[in-house]
């Protein structure tokens, strides 16, 4: 692993939490769907955590995998540097064969800000970071696509496509959604049914990087580092969308 900057350090912990992932799909196979995601969440937790100790060890940590008092460890509020990890984001798709829409997510939070992230998505082959962040194509007009979660996306974003003349487009992780936004396969992201910091960090640090507009659904900043994690609703859209989306969302919710 080659370490030049925290960009790269993002990239190079994502893409290789995501290949040893490959490797325990392929060393313990897919009749115990349990074991999979339990041995999958619990090896990725440990590696990046043991590589951000070594690499970065005056740095805080906040991952999914972490225990409850490390959560809620008073101490990385006030740090200056926080590493916020989902060691692997689509637990669900992780452990079913042929899936490729899970993910690894690597962000760094610095003094109020997200400022380096990666998201690997192993089964696809690739990982996109703030280094080399994609340049989304852009919308000129007509139906566009927005990306759902696969088995509980919410009942006011059917509605929502309804208003503003979208297509829903079931995707399994967050990172695999917002990334879908990045590389043209939809045109936006929303979500109002609940996740944390680690399930949306990384890939906004990306998505921010690539100029795409990411908010909560009232428009509002998403703020990272914060004493309770939960971060419940996110829009991730191209630029050009994001107006009509939140007016969309705002009549909705009148």
């Amino acid at each position: 692993m080659t370490i030049r900057d925290d960009h790269a350090l993002a990239g190079d912990l994502a893409t290789e939490a995501g290949e040893r992932l490959l490797r325990v799909r392929e060393r313990t196979g897919f009749g115990d769907a349990a074991a999979l995601r339990a041995e999958g969440d619990r090896s990725s937790h440990l590696f990046l955590m043991e590589s951000l100790a070594r690499l970065r060890p005056s740095d805080s940590v906040l991952s999914e995998e972490s225990t409850r008092e490390e959560r809620f460890d008073p101490r990385r509020l006030s740090a200056p540097r926080v590493w916020i990890v989902d060691p692997l984001d689509g637990t669900r798709e992780f452990s079913e064969e042929g899936r490729s829409d899970w993910a690894v997510h690597v962000a760094l939070w610095e003094q109020g800000r997200l400022t380096a992230g990666a998201v690997a998505l192993p089964a696809q082959g690739r990982t996109l970071t703030t280094a080399d962040p994609p340049k989304p194509p852009a919308f000129e007009s007509g139906r566009f696509r927005i990306a759902v979660s696969r088995t509980r996306p919410p009942e006011f974003v059917r509605k929502l496509a309804v208003l503003v003349g979208a297509d829903l487009v079931p995707i399994g992780s967050a990172g695999a959604k917002i990334c879908a936004v990045l590389t043209g396969e939809v045109e936006a992201y929303v979500h109002a049914g609940g996740q944390y910091e680690w399930d949306s960090a990384a890939p906004v640090a990306v998505a921010q990087a690539a100029g795409v507009h990411c908010s909560r659904i009232d428009g509002s900043e998403l703020t990272y580092n914060q004493a309770d994690p939960s971060l419940p609703d996110i829009l991730v859209s191209l630029p050009e969308l994001a107006t009509s989306l939140l007016a969309g969302i705002r009549d909705l919710h009148r």
